[in-house]
């Protein structure tokens, strides 16, 4: 990442399963934001001069001897920082205080009473219901801190320095001199805490001083100055299209930036649902009214994925091919005028997936567009002007830009394809399979009412069978699982609470109209722990 021009926090990440949420929270008060790993070097943050810093939550005990800590450094730029749970707890323990193991590990609700007018909580009465998660206590304050709220178990749940309590930067101006610290034991980031995003509004605002400059109109403007720049008077560019959200809403935005120039191509793999090749084809052509240029790799895709199990090979596989299939595109289409330039739909949870963001943790898993698309395979420049952004805010800019809202609401779909559902080995007979049980369960549930309000919904054929009677006869089929979540950034999810006749008329479509299948299960795990994908 560069500098921003525009005012920004910076997330500090140490691990909670929360983050991505305080991101969101911090952006939907019109303010950008940023997760990095905890143990980020001090000379970056100075070089980036972000307006404020949030230390984020995480499973770990400051007393531990491996316990993460950032560079105490951070204390001494004058910048605003707020502690969030754990952020709380380190900022204490780093800076004097002391942290111990509560005798009463805490977790759910609480209510927060405020005994010290701080900015954070200007606008409140003096008490607000909140969510703890938490099995450390502060309990000795560090030198120059004193306490501004509490619960019944939590006698410091909100501390603050002097001068972040000094109240709103627009009634009066700290000194610059006096750190603006504050820590807060509970989690304002997640909707237990009903008014929490208002207190993390009143951080980004009232002490950082941040402007609302973070809106999709002011994106789209940037972006399409930044295209153009980039790409210069006269430079073409390829567009991969998938047909998902993120892919189609780039090719409207590059279409935006630099008309006729972008050349969105549309490779079907092999492993799209039923019907989408031709699906895709007609959405761009009558409603987006995009030239498209379509390319069949089916047998190149399949060839390469043959007998491969394992979904980290497939992944890399896919990406391979995919860079492969369009180096070859960018060569044929340059006969037309060269092509310089590849833009892809790549998103920020991709990145954030896709490496670690918490310093020594482990990547969960690998996206076929972030790192796959090799620049030594493609010989092309990359373009990724959502890396940035979450999936409801794709979804605004696609608003922005007058996509149908039909298009913009459609469910994800995964770049790999039906290759991540398909557990096992992608065989042709396996995938048809599988594309006739997921039409069936888009088809009930789109007839039911219930498509827009599922975040994602799709089905997934296990490498199992089991024992069935169809009829008077044994059968020995099969299993099919069916997935549908609720979420809105897709960073986190919880399984969606299907009406019984919809699963019911689900299952017996399923059954009786897939003849290969002879049971279906119902996945209700939530993200985390699971993810949504099942590889």
């Amino acid at each position: 990442m560069g500098r921003p021009k525009r005012d920004w926090i910076l997330i500090l990440d140490f691990g909670s399963q929360y983050n991505q949420l305080i991101a969101r929270r911090v952006r939907e008060s019109q303010v950008y934001c940023e997760l990095h790993p905890y143990n980020i070097s001090l000379n970056k943050i100075r070089r980036w001069k972000p307006r404020g810093i949030i230390l984020s939550g995480g499973p770990a005990s400051v007393y531990e001897p491996d316990a993460p800590l950032p560079d105490a450094g951070i204390y001494e730029l004058g910048i605003p920082i707020l502690g969030i749970c754990y952020g709380q707890q380190v900022m204490a323990h780093q800076l004097g205080g002391k942290v111990k193991g509560s005798s009463k590990r805490e977790y759910g609700h609480a209510r927060l009473s405020v005994d010290e007018p701080v900015a954070l909580f200007e606008g409140f009465d003096g008490s607000a219901d909140v969510w703890m998660s938490h099995g450390d206590a502060i309990t000795e304050l560090p030198p120059g801190f004193k306490r501004v709220a509490y619960t019944a178990n939590a006698p410091y749940a909100a501390i603050a320095t002097a001068g972040f309590a000094a109240g709103s930067i627009q009634t009066a101006k700290p000194n610059a001199s006096e750190p603006r610290l504050a820590g807060i034991q509970f989690h304002p980031e997640v909707v237990h805490t009903p008014r929490g995003a208002e207190m993390l509004s009143n951080f980004v605002h009232k002490v950082c001083g941040c402007g609302r400059d973070w809106t999709m109109q002011n994106f789209l403007a940037r972006q399409t100055e930044a295209i153009r720049k980039t790409v210069g008077p006269s430079g073409r560019v390829l567009c991969a299209v998938s047909g998902g959200v993120d892919s189609t809403v780039g090719a409207m935005l590059l279409h935006h930036a630099i008309g006729e120039r972008a050349v969105p191509v549309f490779v079907n793999n092999g492993l799209l649902r039923a019907g989408e090749a031709d699906e895709v084809q007609a959405r761009f052509a009558e409603i987006l009214r995009v030239p498209l240029v379509y390319v069949d790799a089916t047998d190149r895709f399949l060839s390469a994925l043959s007998g491969v199990k394992s979904p980290e090979r497939k992944r890399k596989i896919i990406g391979r091919v995919f860079c492969e299939v369009f180096r070859d595109e960018a060569a044929r289409l340059s006969e037309h005028g060269k092509i310089d330039w590849l833009m892809q739909g790549t998103i920020y949870p991709d990145v954030i997936e896709s490496r670690s963001v918490k310093g020594p943790s482990a990547t969960i898993k690998s996206h076929h567009n972030v790192g796959g698309m090799l620049k030594q395979t493609l010989n092309l420049k990359l373009i990724e002007p959502f890396r940035e952004l979450f999936k409801d805010e794709i979804r605004a800019l696609g608003h922005e830009l007058g996509i149908d809202a039909a298009l913009v609401g459609r469910h994800p779909f995964p770049g790999p394809g039906l290759a991540v559902r398909l557990i096992g080995a992608c065989t042709r007979k396996d995938l048809e399979i599988l594309r006739r049980a997921d039409a069936i369960v888009i088809e009930e549930i789109r007839k039911a009412g219930l498509y827009d309000r599922i975040g994602q919904a799709f089905a997934v054929l296990l490498p199992v069978k089991s024992v069935g009677v169809m009829g008077d006869s044994r059968s020995y089929e099969r299993v099919c699982a069916v997935r549908a979540v609720e979420t809105v950034d897709f960073m986190t999810a919880d399984w969606f609470d299907m009406p019984r006749p919809v699963l019911r008329a689900i299952s017996n479509r399923i059954i009786n109209e897939v003849r290969e299948i002879n049971r279906v299960v119902y996945d209700i795990s939530s993200k985390p722990p699971s993810t949504i994908e099942w590889e």
